[in-house]
């Protein structure tokens, strides 16, 4: 029990700072190449940061265990749209930009929502990862041809050489493959030596922990009054979890979803979570200090109403 708690803290640990180190490399790549922010938050971040949990739940899935690569998804889903907009919302009221909500919300609900579809009848075959890895590509043509994506004229301070970050960018990566190995070797035998299942200790402890790098990406964003960035990184990332880690699930080892609650309580509460921020974004001009403190108690609610399941 100690040996996997050591390896379950090791991995996250790794995971975390792994991640911040790709997409660091990531985005000074992007602003090498000159894509627009717009881009970089949606897609760069947003697929960056997502990186530990795609790691994560494809190996879970090729391991057999893919209730704890489900409980991961939807963990991480709710984490980022509870925790990550409501530490964000703490740190520094977040002015909602009309037009980024409204091309990243329906997107991510949308996203949810078809991932939902795919797994709540209890499988998740290599036609349902197709199926998801479709439609991300369908998303990925539409945000890169949508005019808000047009390149924006980046001054000398904002480019970066590209082959020094495309090292940088490749060493994080490594590093959340080798973290990733020790999480999800150290979650399973934690569930299993506790009695847990792995869709529970996916949701709670691996989802905290993949999700770090889009908390840390968020709380450096709202220092900086990045706004649009914070909601292009948490929905592009709740977008990604969806289709991304969800398709690669699927094609690496289908099978079926044995944790009928993470399936059924989980997967309504993840979409009730990701449409209440939704609304919280578009019926505000921004994401005060006291919606963030709501957004925070919702995310603890969540993990209570799953836990005591």
């Amino acid at each position: 029990m100690i040996a996997a708690a050591i390896f379950l803290v090791l991995g996250l640990a790794l995971l975390m700072y792994a991640g911040d180190y790709f997409v660091t490399g990531a985005s000074r790549m992007a602003a090498a190449l000159q894509i627009s922010p717009v881009i970089v938050g949606a897609l760069v971040l947003g697929f960056g940061t997502s990186a530990p949990e795609m790691v994560v739940s494809g190996l879970a899935a090729w391991r057999g265990n893919l209730d704890l690569g489900l409980g991961n998804i939807v963990g991480s889903n709710v984490a980022n749209l509870s925790l990550g907009l409501g530490v964000a919302g703490l740190i520094s009221s977040v002015a909602i930009s009309k037009s980024a909500i409204n091309r990243e919300g329906p997107i991510s609900l949308g996203a949810a929502l078809l991932f939902s579809l795919v797994v709540i009848d209890g499988t998740l075959s290599r036609i349902d990862g197709i199926i998801l890895l479709v439609a991300l590509l369908a998303v990925i043509l539409y945000l890169v041809k949508s005019p808000s994506a047009t390149p924006e004229v980046f001054n000398e301070t904002s480019i970066y050489k590209f082959t020094p970050n495309l090292l940088l960018a490749l060493a994080g990566l490594a590093g959340v493959l080798i973290g990733a190995q020790f999480a999800v070797t150290g979650a399973t035998r934690l569930a299993t030596g506790w009695g847990l299942s792995g869709g529970f200790i996916g949701f709670s402890i691996v989802a905290l922990g993949t999700s770090l790098p889009e908390l840390v990406t968020t709380i450096a964003a709202a220092r900086q009054k990045e706004t649009d960035l914070i909601i292009g990184n948490l929905f592009g990332s709740n977008l990604f979890n969806s289709l991304a880690v969800g398709g690669s699930m699927g094609l690496v080892g289908g099978g079926v979803l044995e944790d009928v609650t993470m399936r059924g309580r989980g997967i309504y509460l993840m979409l009730a979570v990701i449409f209440f921020a939704y609304l919280l974004c578009v019926w505000g001009k921004k994401i005060s200090r006291s919606k963030g403190a709501l957004l925070l108690a919702l995310y603890m609610g969540t993990m209570l109403l799953v836990g005591l399941a």
